[in-house]
């Protein structure tokens, strides 16, 4: 390999290969994510939570108003906003004289923020986490190498910003959101108008994902050496290998989710 070739495959300039020791400064995650602050969206956050993490299985009638309401000592009408908007994400259908319905679950709005959020929350992690995982698979290895093909100098520099910081962050929140505007301007960069607003949509479900991953890895410098070889084969325009790099970091991914260390190959 010529010198000119080491010079252009090596990190960016700013780059960091050894990531600083990560300061959990989340404590215990929320339960779920307010989607406001008005009375009647906490309660559809309370509410909504618990017909995700299965409190209320479909088919089951709710409590009448009357009866939330004195759960959460409020008023009847912000109950009644609060079924409002649960059933505009299709978890309840409400019917005269019968109720509100818990509706089968292939009819919920997985894809709101919300929705997202109390799955991310719901004692079934582990199979949620793989559900991102797998939406990760289809998307993020193409997206890769369109950026990869595609992308302007003023993408470039904001994926190789959020790679940077990504690897100088010593909390987990701060690298986490780091990592998160990392993904995203790959998705921007891919120059598919698609793309972007998807992947947002599913931001709940990938930041609960980063921030487990995060706490769970064992080897940061090696999983922050993946993300760099991703920005890497991005910016040195290589649509093939920006795919294979992206598919390698979701093996690691993979690995922690499964129980493991997430450490790099020996050998």
């Amino acid at each position: 390999m010529s010198r000119r070739d080491r010079a252009a495959d090596a990190p960016a300039a700013g780059g960091q290969t050894t990531a600083p020791a990560i300061v959990d400064d989340l404590g215990p995650l929320p339960p779920y994510r307010l989607s406001g602050t008005s009375v009647h969206s906490t309660v559809a956050n309370e509410i909504g939570l618990r017909i995700v993490r299965g409190d209320y299985p479909p088919g089951t009638i709710l409590p009448n108003e009357a009866r939330w309401a004195e759960t959460f000592n409020v008023g009847r009408s912000a109950v009644r906003e609060a079924i409002k908007m649960l059933m505009a994400k299709s978890l309840l259908s409400s019917r005269p004289k019968v109720g509100s319905r818990v509706e089968p679950r292939e009819r919920w709005n997985l894809l709101d923020r919300d929705v997202l959020a109390w799955y991310a929350a719901s004692p079934d992690r582990e199979t949620f986490l793989k559900t991102v995982q797998e939406f990760r698979y289809i998307v993020e290895p193409e997206a890769a190498a369109l950026a990869a093909a595609r992308r302007t100098d003023e993408q470039m520099e904001e994926i190789s910003r959020a790679c940077r910081e990504m690897g100088a962050e010593t909390t987990l929140r701060a690298r986490t959101e780091a990592d998160m505007r990392f993904h995203m301007a790959i998705l921007r960069a891919a120059g598919n108008d698609l793309l972007v607003p998807l992947g947002a949509l599913i931001e709940s479900g990938l930041d609960s994902l980063f921030v487990y991953i995060t706490r769970n890895i064992s080897d940061l410098d090696y999983a922050q050496q993946l993300h760099e070889d991703i920005e890497r084969q991005i910016r040195l325009q290589r649509p093939d290998k920006a795919r294979a790099a992206v598919r390698k970091l979701l093996g690691n991914t993979d690995e922690v989710i499964a129980g493991g260390s997430g450490t790099r190959p020996a050998g």
